[in-house]
């Protein structure tokens, strides 16, 4: 019954958030933050694990409890309200 520790976002990981704040691509967030394919993957997987991240497909409006950590480019992504919170709470 260990839940995930609240912990301090990454700077590439609070990156990542502030670019969230409407549904984006994993090209979007690419091309903001200059930031390797790998290096994204594994902060929107840690991300979306936390709870900061809701994930979309291509041609859905409803986020989607399901995705695919080997084609995440095919993916959309939102911050969800305590992502926004954890950037607020940081002054990022």
């Amino acid at each position: 019954m260990n839940a995930m520790p609240k912990e301090k976002l990454t700077p590439s990981e609070s990156q990542i958030l502030r670019e969230l704040i409407y549904p984006e691509t994993f090209g979007h967030i690419q091309s903001e933050t200059a930031l390797s394919y790998g290096a994204i993957r594994d902060d929107l997987i840690k991300l979306i694990n936390h709870g900061y991240i809701e994930v979309y497909d291509e041609d859905s409006s409803a986020p989607s409890p399901f995705y695919d950590s080997d084609n995440i480019e095919h993916f959309l992504f939102k911050a969800t309200r305590s992502g926004l919170k954890q950037i607020q709470n940081y002054g990022v």
